[in-house]
């Protein structure tokens, strides 16, 4: 893949709107606890999409999409997994001492295509092979578009660890400069961005503390990667917090052009010094 040209812009496609707007639908998981300690502990997960964080209000997401990797890089089992109208939830044990990623989306992209045929606008979605497959792609002025997403939260048990967040050289993705589970009010936060495996400069990330439906102003927090992909704020409020961004260009696919769009929503708690 030929990536011809970046614009790093803060969006979430899909479900995921522009962070800040009033009515933006907002995608988050949320654990019971970000935190434990002791040999063994359960964690439950709540799943929704919703105009206010952490409040399920809109659309509960689908448990079975939702994967949770354990510290050593191996596949948690999901139990008591449940999907509602408004939220959904699931249970894991936490067997292992270090940090779980708790993640939906992200893998192979998917696919848009949009064409006008016999005077009507026709609209697809699926895998690239699938588009070969039926066709899609030999649509006359057929316009396609990829699209990537990742909604992720971490669970420490014990000491924190960093093995869950090896990067896969493929979209955007999260690494660490400060730990997710370890973050308190009044410190400076440094996380990192990178895209196709390389420091995502200019990237543009919204920060927004939780249960803003109790706030008259929302407390946006707005940063911008650096060079080496950082970018770096000071939460003041204690409690769970929501970061995301996203970003579009254009790219080449075995000779089709089509826009491309990333994005990366995750959860995280500030604990009071």
């Amino acid at each position: 893949m030929k990536r011809l040209a970046l614009r790093m812009l803060a969006a979430s496609t899909l479900f995921l709107t522009v962070a800040g707007t009033a009515s933006a639908h907002r995608a988050w998981l949320l654990p019971s606890s970000f935190t434990l300690s002791g040999d063994e502990q359960w964690v439950t997960v709540d799943a929704a999409i919703s105009n206010d964080l952490f409040f399920p209000n809109h659309h509960g997401m689908d448990p079975a999409t939702i994967t949770v990797t354990a510290p050593d890089g191996s596949a948690v089992e999901i139990q008591n997994a449940a999907k509602g109208e408004i939220r959904s939830m699931l249970d894991f044990k936490a067997t292992q001492q270090g940090t779980y990623r708790i993640a939906t989306g992200g893998g192979e992209p998917f696919y848009f295509a949009s064409w006008e045929e016999n005077g009507e606008r026709k609209r697809w979605r699926g895998s690239l092979a699938d588009m070969r497959a039926e066709g899609i792609d030999k649509k006359p002025d057929v316009e396609v578009s990829q699209s990537s997403r990742s909604v992720e939260t971490f669970v420490t048990l014990g000491a924190p660890s960093t093995e869950v967040f090896a990067p896969a050289g493929k979209g955007l993705e999260f690494q660490p400069v400060t730990h997710p589970n370890d973050v308190f009010t009044g410190e400076p936060v440094s996380f990192k961005f990178l895209m196709d495996g390389k420091p995502a400069s200019g990237l543009e990330v919204e920060i927004l503390p939780g249960n803003d439906r109790y706030r008259d102003t929302p407390s946006v927090i707005k940063a911008t990667t650096n060079a080496e992909g950082v970018f770096t704020f000071t939460p003041e409020l204690p409690g769970p917090y929501w970061f995301t961004a996203g970003s579009e260009g254009d790219t080449v696919v075995d000779g089709m052009p089509m826009k491309v769009r990333s994005s990366y929503t995750a959860t995280f708690e500030a604990l009071p010094l």
